[in-house]
Formats: C-alpha cells, structure tokens, sequence
C-alpha cells in the first residue's frame, strides 16, 4: 500500500500540536489561504471560456490597469477572509486602503496583506500567475487596526508566502521554522506536502531581470548583468537568463533552483517597481528562511523601514552569493 502524502489541514494540525498554547486560530487562516488558492485556481482553468480576460476599464491605487482577473482575485481574498473570524484588516495592492472587519474583531488577531494577482500582464497568454501574502499579528483589544498598523518591517511579519498558478497549483510558505510547499492535487480537492524544508543553493546559474531597462539601470547594475553573460567554466558563467513577467514564478524557480532575480531602481524610479509590504518582504521572508537573501542592493529587504502602505522598493532576491555579488557591483565594491 502506498504512502500518502501529508494534507495541507493535517500537516497543519500536527505542526500546531508542536506549539503549546496554540488556539488553531492561526493555523485556520492559513487554510483558508489555501482556498482562496483553490478559487482562482479554478477561474483560472476556465479563464478563456466564462468572459473573465481582458482589462476592468479602471485604473488601480498604483496607476496600472485592473486586469478583470485581478478584480476577481482580489474578491476572493476579501469574500473569503471576510467570514473567517481569524483577520481583522486586510490590505491589498488593488485596495488603496484598508478593509476594517469588525465583525471579526477583536477576536481576530492577524491582518493580512496580499497581491491577489502578480503577473496579471501574463493573463491573457495562459503564462504562469502567482498571488504573495503577508500575515501580521495585532495584539491592541481596545480598537480596530489602522492603516499605520499594518506599516510594518519585514521583521514583524508571522508568516508569508505565495500560490503558484502554473502547469499545477502550488502554496509554498514560512512561519518561520523553514519552507515548505504543497502542490493541489484537482483530483481530490486538497493540498499535499510536495517540498519539505526548502533550501535554496548557496549559487545558481540563472538570473531573471526585465532587461528592456538595462538602460534606466544604474552603472553597478549594468556591470552585474553584464558579467553574468561572460563565459568563464570556473565561475559557472554565463548564467542563463529567465525572466516570466511573473515574480513569483521567477522567485519559485531560484528557491529550487537558486540563482538571482533582479527588479533594480531606475534613474527615473530609483525607488523601484515592486511593493514592499506586500510582494518583496513575503518573498524575503520566504527567501531568506530557504538559505537564500533578498536585498535593496544597499540593504537587508526586512529591514527596510517603512512610510507607507503602497511604498516601493528596489528587489534583488535570490541565491546568497549571487545576492551578496550583484550587491558588490551595485555599492561599487567589485
């Protein structure tokens, strides 16, 4: 008889069992996660045959057009974490606030931030898609989490992760204790542990970069990628470039894989593209918790102080000498 694999709720349930006082609380919102996957992941099969491609009409909080499938996304994040009891406050990249849930305060102790949909520019192609969520806890009994609540280091963060929408659905996330990943079986409905304490190599051989902005790029990045393409047998050179238009996948593929990805400032945003709170330092978390850092280029990603909700920052995430490498051309120290 064969062995089958340990469930999302059952792996869960034994990791909660480890942890003395635990209430369940916690461990029920991260299944909850895990339907939220199991929704869009569904839409997402019939995508091309229920009229859900194409553009919104609207414009987000970030001045990107709404994509239906990010509207839809993020309904499914709200509508599910609306009832579930566990989350007080929800902030997305959709959102340009907030959601107070008072009916599940205060007993809810957590708020959720979230990227419903990363890559929606890949909706239309059936490329891969990716969502990345943040959980912090909220300890206040006296009233409702605010905005600046949520404004937070990375450091503060309880849990973080991403679902993977590709030739199969995957949620890979960390409390903490490691990383470890569950790939959706269709067949029955659940989640099975597929990725048991994931470690990132030390060094890869692929770097993912937008390289139609070589030239926005500042000098140091422009000679890290430039020396990437050198061939040199000894320093494992040149890397192979892949970049999906989707971070999440490009981040998955460096966590197994190892590598570099790289979304610098530019000359006319030195601030960057991606969003702090709610793409890289989930992913730096996740990242970092593998074996692997995630970077500015001038500083740790979860350490970053935040100002605001929505605020951009420059990601260089990957393998730690790759990190450590692309950080040295970057500072002008190589």
């Amino acid at each position: 008889m064969r062995e089958f694999p340990l469930t999302l709720n059952r792996f869960i349930i034994q990791s909660q069992a480890s942890h003395q006082g635990a209430t369940g609380e916690f461990s029920s919102l991260l299944t909850q996660i895990g339907l939220v996957g199991k929704l869009i992941s569904e839409d997402l099969r019939r995508a091309g045959l229920i009229n859900i491609l194409g553009t919104t009409g609207d414009t987000n909080v970030q001045g990107e057009t709404v994509k239906k499938l990010d509207a839809l996304a993020n309904d499914d994040f709200v509508k599910v974490f609306q009832h579930s009891g566990y989350v007080c406050a929800l902030a997305s990249e959709e959102m340009e606030k907030p959601i107070s849930m008072p009916g599940n305060w205060p007993q809810g102790k957590y708020m959720l931030l979230f990227d419903p949909l990363d890559g929606s520019s890949n909706t239309d192609n059936n490329m891969p898609l990716g969502a990345i969520f943040s959980v912090l806890k909220y300890d206040r009994a006296d009233r409702l989490p605010t905005e600046g609540d949520m404004i937070r280091r990375g450091t503060e963060q309880v849990a973080a992760g991403y679902l993977l929408y590709g030739s199969s659905t995957m949620l890979v996330y960390t409390v903490g204790e490691g990383v470890y990943g569950f790939t959706l079986e269709p067949g029955i409905g659940e989640y099975l542990l597929s990725h048991v304490q994931v470690r990132i190599p030390d060094k890869g051989k692929v770097y993912a970069a937008n390289e139609g902005n070589y030239n926005k790029w500042s000098e140091g990045t422009r000679k890290y990628v430039d020396a990437l393409k050198v061939s040199d047998k000894a320093t494992g050179r040149p890397y192979s470039a892949r970049y999906s238009g989707c971070l999440v996948a490009d981040v998955h593929r460096l966590l197994l894989g190892g590598g570099i990805y790289l979304y610098p400032g530019e000359a006319d945003k030195p601030e960057g593209k991606l969003r702090l709170l709610y793409e890289a330092n989930p992913l730096a978390f996740v990242v970092e918790q593998a074996g692997g850092k995630a970077s500015t280029g001038t500083a740790r990603i979860l350490e970053v102080e935040p100002k605001k909700l929505h605020q951009r920052v420059p990601l260089i995430i990957g393998s730690r000498l790759d990190v450590e490498q692309a950080e040295a051309y970057i500072q002008g120290r190589a």
